[in-house]
């Protein structure tokens, strides 16, 4: 069996479990209710899968300036089966708490989700004031025109509220989409150009505790210390460049 197995290639990065938050719901406190919904909070990266489901095969990106990712202390291949093809994992769960990127990452999403679920709850908090102000007033002081006037401005209001919700939500999703998987492309290169100038295994899996093909697994092709170690070592490269 020739070294490098084609269509061998298994996932690295997947099932990373997302929080679940409740969507949260407000309704006007006079008689007539307003109709519209806090924005519901989107499930994030928090990892941010959301998303980071399956890995995409990627050619032509090597290691960040080309640096030398060569490691003393890496691990030797260990042969599995009578071909000797050489096998290791990564816990994924492990992979995703130490790895800064993704830590950082996290954190980034959840400001951008609260930001824009602030935003809309200060502009539902104002409508439902000022709704609630008019069906107070009876439209005292108004001519039937300008009742008229006030209600179609409140529905359009209300109508837009509903619409915003909607566009947050599609935001908030969208950018979880592309910065995770910009995440997943930036683990699976590294990965790829690491095991190149290390160990050269023919396959590297992914093991997780929620979902993971591999029940059981020899210490001894677990390589997840010495990725995420090099994962935070290039992060913490790029940063300082910036």
């Amino acid at each position: 069996m020739e070294e490098n197995i084609t269509n061998q290639e298994e996932q690295v990065i997947n099932n990373i479990e997302e929080p679940k938050q409740e969507a949260e719901s407000c309704e006007c406190k006079s008689e007539k209710k307003c109709g519209c919904k806090c924005l519901p909070i989107v499930n994030c990266i928090l990892l941010v899968g959301l998303i980071l489901l399956y890995i995409f095969h990627f050619t032509g990106i090597g290691a960040k300036g080309g640096k030398s990712l060569a490691n003393a202390d890496a691990k030797a291949p260990v042969a599995v089966g009578e071909g000797g093809v050489k096998i290791a994992y990564v816990n994924t769960d492990t992979l995703m708490a130490k790895y800064q990127y993704a830590i950082d990452l996290q954190k980034q999403l959840k400001d951008f989700q609260t930001a824009k679920e602030n935003s809309y709850k200060q502009q539902m908090m104002q409508f439902q004031k000022d709704y609630e102000a008019y069906v107070k007033g009876g439209g005292e002081n108004m001519t039937l025109s300008q009742q008229q006037a006030k209600e179609k401005e409140l529905t359009e209001r209300q109508q837009k509220l509903m619409n915003l919700e909607g566009e947050y939500s599609q935001q908030i999703a969208e950018k979880t989409m592309q910065e995770s998987e910009k995440m997943t492309k930036a683990v699976y290169n590294f990965i790829r150009e690491y095991n190149a100038q290390n160990q050269q295994f023919d396959i590297i899996l992914s093991k997780s505790f929620s979902n993971s093909p591999i029940l059981y697994g020899n210490e001894g092709m677990d390589i997840t210390d010495e990725i995420v170690k090099g994962l935070n070592e290039e992060y913490a490269k790029v940063k300082e460049d910036k």
